[in-house]
C-alpha cells in the first residue's frame, strides 16, 4: 500500500521546520492533539480530516490551506480574487 500525500506533507513540513509534533499540536492552537501529528508523520493508520481540521493543520506546518486540502483529497476552497500590484517602482536611467 502506498503512502498517502497527507502523511508525506505532515512527515516533510515538520522535518523542513525542524518542529516535533508538541510544537505543531501548540500552533494548531491545540486542535489536533501531538499523538494524531505524530501518527500522521510516521504513516500509520489512515488519514481521514474533516474540512474544519484543513486550516488548523495548515497553520501547524506553516502552509497555505489549500495544499492541505489538496493532499487530504479535500474539495478546493474558493479563495476571493485580490490583484496585487508590482512591489517594485522601476526607474529609468532618464527618470532621475
Amino acid at each position: 500500500m502506498g503512502r498517502h500525500p497527507l502523511h508525506d506533507l505532515v512527515r516533510r513540513r515538520l522535518w523542513e521546520l525542524g518542529r516535533s509534533a508538541d510544537d505543531a499540536s501548540w500552533r494548531s492552537g491545540f486542535v489536533l492533539p501531538a499523538e494524531t501529528i505524530e501518527r500522521m508523520a510516521r504513516g500509520s493508520g489512515r488519514s481521514f480530516i474533516s474540512e474544519g481540521i484543513a486550516a488548523h493543520l495548515a497553520r501547524a506546518l506553516d502552509v497555505p490551506e489549500h495544499r492541505v486540502r489538496r493532499a487530504a483529497g479535500l474539495p478546493p476552497v474558493q479563495v476571493p480574487d485580490v490583484r496585487t500590484g508590482p512591489h517594485l517602482r522601476l526607474v529609468r536611467p532618464d527618470d532621475r
